[in-house]
């Protein structure tokens, strides 16, 4: 009897070692498995001729969980949480709910690489990640470091029609009063005060540049976006006009800056806006229109799309086909004023096209009926419908300030050919001969010196926006506030 128990309990106790041996082994797989994808991994997304890189940083906590945040250099994003990292014999999985993404992916055989697609706001594209020993760091050398040569100062004032306070920075030169100052407007989209966009910042580098030249310059956050309040979920351009008029009359408030010598420059969306703040409101000392529109937004994104699909290769008869599809989507929106009706005419010219279009134009172009609801969404925004058919020349025909109108001639995003004779006719027709137009050679839409003008070379150039179109912007400037004839 006493053997009988003796080996029972040498066979509990060999069990219960049996299985705390089978869960070592499983949690020392585990373990294994999750420092396999320790490190950072590299990949690049490619967006419509824009290459975007994405930078997962991985590592596992004591008790061998792994753990990891997202990287988007060219768009100056660092260390966006990825809330679960998921690995599961050769699959991974990273879930980015805070930006609504999810990537999901295999080990090659060498665990050096990882084969998968990105999913994000109904869109999934190829993203390949590869191990490296260290995240990309972009170089930008114009971007000026403190201690400055100037005072700066972080300010809030009133949009008080919309009841929206806005934030931005004021930079003035340290010796002296009664400067000459200029607000900044961004382009389109929500962009903070530096405009930063692609891994550059370009309103932070043209403040410096003009405020050491003597000019103060007020630049700000966008409604809703870093300290500003307010909402651009349905704002318009008009929106936005009032939003810089008011960043205008705030500078008339400050006793060192002379109220008679502010300006306006905007960048692309920001120069139509100056012009529509400097159209009502006579009092501003001059405009500057960087890369900004004469022809409504409809001709703008036609020629736009077509410029940037022939430059990124593509067949003429895919770009053709873009043509053809937007044209159609842009006259539901011209003729529906109903919105129910608008998005179900929307999704028609979507379904109808991807029903009838081969596999290899689908791919070139990006339509599939997944991002159907995001494009629509798109298409059908307050500011969308406004932009498409609002004609800048009615305002530029209003203007009587002095006006300078720059663009480069790589910019395929406000292409110069179609827009730079349409601002000097209207301007023109309106009775305003103070102005100045000049294209600059081998530049793009940012103003950097670039080899094709595609987008997505914006954040592989080091140069964040061209000395000389700067110094042309400051001594045009300068010299305009010395007048007194006009």
């Amino acid at each position: 009897m006493r053997g009988d128990k003796t080996r029972m309990l040498q066979r509990v106790s060999y069990s219960i070692l049996l299985f705390f041996l089978l869960v070592l082994t499983a949690l020392s797989q585990d373990t294994e498995t999750n420092r396999a994808v320790e490190g950072i991994w590299l990949g690049t997304l490619k967006i419509s001729g824009v290459e975007l890189r994405l930078v997962f940083k991985v590592r596992t906590d004591s008790s061998g969980v792994p753990e990891a945040v997202l990287d988007s250099p060219d768009q100056g994003a660092k260390n966006i949480p990825v809330e679960t990292v998921i690995v599961n014999g050769d699959s991974v999985r990273f879930l980015v709910t805070v930006v609504r993404g999810e990537y999901a992916g295999k080990f090659n055989v060498d665990r050096q690489g990882i084969h998968g697609e990105w999913r994000q706001a109904g869109m999934t594209l190829p993203l390949d990640l590869a191990r490296v020993e260290k995240a990309p760091e972009m170089n930008r050398p114009q971007e000026p470091k403190p201690p400055f040569p100037y005072r700066v100062e972080d300010v809030m004032f009133r949009n008080e029609e919309d009841n929206i306070t806005l934030a931005g920075t004021l930079t003035e030169p340290k010796e002296g009063s009664r400067f000459p100052a200029v607000v900044l407007v961004t382009g389109s989209g929500p962009q903070n005060r530096n405009e930063e966009l692609m891994g550059h910042k370009p309103f932070l580098v043209l403040a410096d540049y003009l405020t050491r030249r003597g000019i103060a310059v007020l630049r700000y956050d966008d409604r809703g976006v870093g300290k500003s309040g307010g909402s651009m979920r349905n704002a318009t351009s008009e929106d936005f006009s009032r939003d810089a008029e008011a960043a205008w009359r705030y500078l008339r408030t400050r006793t060192e800056i002379d109220s008679s010598r502010i300006g306006i420059a905007g960048h692309s969306e920001g120069g139509m806006i100056a012009a529509m703040v400097a159209a009502r409101n006579p009092g501003i000392g001059f405009i500057v229109m960087m890369a900004g529109t004469g022809v409504p937004g409809e001709q703008i994104l036609l020629r736009q799309a077509a410029l940037i699909l022939e430059k990124s290769g593509l067949a003429p008869e895919a770009v053709a086909l873009n043509t053809s599809i937007q044209k159609k989507l842009f006259e539901v929106l011209r003729s529906e004023q109903d919105t129910t009706i608008a998005r179900q005419r929307l999704r028609k010219v979507y379904l109808d096209v991807i029903s009838s279009t081969p596999d290899t134009l689908k791919r070139q172009l990006g339509l599939s009926e997944n991002s159907i609801d995001v494009q629509v969404r798109q298409l059908m925004s307050p500011w969308m419908r406004f932009f498409l058919f609002y004609d800048p020349a009615e305002a530029l025909k209003q203007v009587r300030c002095p006006v300078l109108v720059i663009n480069g001639d790589r910019d395929l995003q406000v292409p110069p050919d179609l827009n730079l004779p349409a601002i000097g006719k209207a301007l023109r027709d309106g009775g305003n001969t103070h102005f100045r137009i000049k294209r600059f050679p081998g530049l793009n839409h940012l103003f950097q010196h670039a080899e094709t003008g595609l987008p997505g070379e914006y954040m592989k150039i080091e140069e964040t926006f061209s000395e000389e179109a700067m110094r042309f912007i400051a001594d045009w400037i300068l010299n305009e506030i010395g007048r007194k004839s006009w």
